[in-house]
């Protein structure tokens, strides 16, 4: 191992139980030896300076060419070293790799361009991937999206039921109620609330996979009359909704277009309408997308601080009304997915192959350690446009989350059957539309 990596490592790491073999041969240990012992091989040498001049890059893409390999532990255990020695940042503190951040960090709008064509192909990069990929490791409802742990005991498929609960509780949904899913993903949560609450929902997304594959759901379950989906730009619409739920897609919008997609939703929005943003942010100041995500994964996409998203939010006339940071939830989300992806590894690198699971495995790994010790976290917003529109306490959303459970525990009919209102007039076969 070079000696400029070593002296790196060596600062950085005081803490753990690290190894690391460099392409000559030569073994050095690092760190207190506690923990999980992690034994990193570096094969050649044109890893060795790449890691040295651009870890954050260089890093997992000597992973994906099997350049590095780990004789002892895995991605994630290393991640765990190294988050754990640098600390919410993330970045390697040196003079090099605090230039190569600062420059992204001056270029990040222009890789946030995020016209109606660029976020089209942008979506289809990483959405329109085999819908058997996302099934070897997603919930059987199919959500890509932090879910929301009620108890930590909780599998699965139940936290993700219970964000369901947690978001449509916070809609204050009532039957019959027109939707708007900006970024519906495969269908999931629009066929919750068309089910539950026999709302008229319409789901947009530009991923022709999950298109598809929620129009075939909606027809299953007979909810073909109350779900539609389309593959649609957000800023082609022009109907009004009642509610208006995204989960998952701000992160595609990029800082550029934050003016414009909440002066979209204020004009989608009916004066007496609710809006519920799900969405990854971030607990510190703003910064560059990480070069791999950026490269790799999700193209154009960029976690925002707080500090970025309330100013766009004010200027479109909305009204917040509540904001609740879910911290730790993506991260104990994001293990389930690594144990699940790597339980099925074999039929992963069937579909496409070792480069595209190296990459995969690294990005859930890198995805999860960022949530537990970087400053990642995500948000919900509540927005309106008026201030009376919901209760002045929060009690109502826990009253709501424990009726949806019970209500669920019960039967899987319809939440309106069960209200004192009046059920909503079926619309068959007609369009979901929120005009007046």
């Amino acid at each position: 191992m070079n000696i400029l990596l070593e002296r790196v490592i060596r600062r950085l790491v005081k803490t753990g139980n690290l190894k690391v073999t460099g392409p000559k041969g030569s073994t050095t240990t690092f760190g207190d030896g506690s923990g999980p012992p992690v034994h990193l091989h570096i094969k050649t040498r044109h890893a060795e300076r790449a890691i040295t001049i651009d870890p954050s890059l260089g890093l997992p893409e000597s992973f994906m060419d099997g350049e590095i390999d780990f004789l002892e532990g895995d991605v994630f255990g290393f991640l765990r070293i190294v988050n754990q020695a640098i600390g919410p940042t993330g970045i390697v503190d040196t003079a090099w790799t605090r230039a190569f951040e600062g420059l992204r960090a001056a270029f990040r709008r222009l890789q946030q361009v995020n016209t109606q064509a660029r976020s089209k192909r942008n979506v289809q990069r990483h959405y329109d991937l085999s819908g058997e990929l996302y099934r070897l490791f997603l919930d059987e409802d199919m959500q890509y999206s932090c879910a929301y742990f009620e108890r930590p005991d909780m599998t699965l498929d139940e936290a993700q039921q219970a964000k369901k609960r947690h978001i449509a509780a916070k809609l204050k949904l009532k039957p019959g109620q027109t939707v708007l899913d900006i970024g519906s993903g495969w269908g999931g949560l629009g066929l919750y609330l068309a089910k539950t609450f026999e709302a008229e929902v319409l789901g947009v997304t530009l991923s022709t996979e999950q298109h598809g594959v929620a129009t075939q759901r909606a027809q299953a379950a007979g909810l073909e009359d109350r779900a539609h989906f389309e593959i649609r730009d957000y800023r082609d619409l022009n109907e009004r909704f009642d509610r208006i739920v995204s989960v998952g897609m701000f992160e595609h919008v990029g800082v550029n277009h934050y003016r414009t997609f909440f002066d979209k939703c204020a004009t989608l929005l009916k004066p007496d309408g609710v809006m519920v943003l799900h969405a990854i942010g971030r607990f510190g100041p703003p910064t560059a997308t990480a070069a791999f995500i950026r490269k790799y994964i999700f193209p154009g996409g960029y976690i925002p601080a707080l500090s970025e998203v309330f100013p766009a939010i004010e200027k479109a006339g909305l009204m917040t009304d509540d904001v609740e940071i879910l911290r730790l939830h993506y991260a104990d989300t994001l293990k389930h997915w690594r144990d699940r992806f790597l339980a099925n590894r074999d039929r992963a690198r069937e579909i496409y192959d070792e480069r595209f699971c190296r990459m995969w495995e690294f990005y859930l790994s890198g995805s999860e350690a960022a949530f537990r010790w970087q400053d990642l976290m995500v948000f919900q917003i509540q927005l309106t446009k008026r201030n009376d529109v919901l209760p002045v306490t929060r009690s109502y959303i826990e009253k709501c989350e424990k009726a949806l459970s019970m209500h669920e525990m019960a039967h899987g009919g319809s939440l309106a059957e069960e209200t004192e209102a009046a059920p909503a007039k079926r619309r068959t076969g007609r369009r979901v539309s929120g005009k007046d």
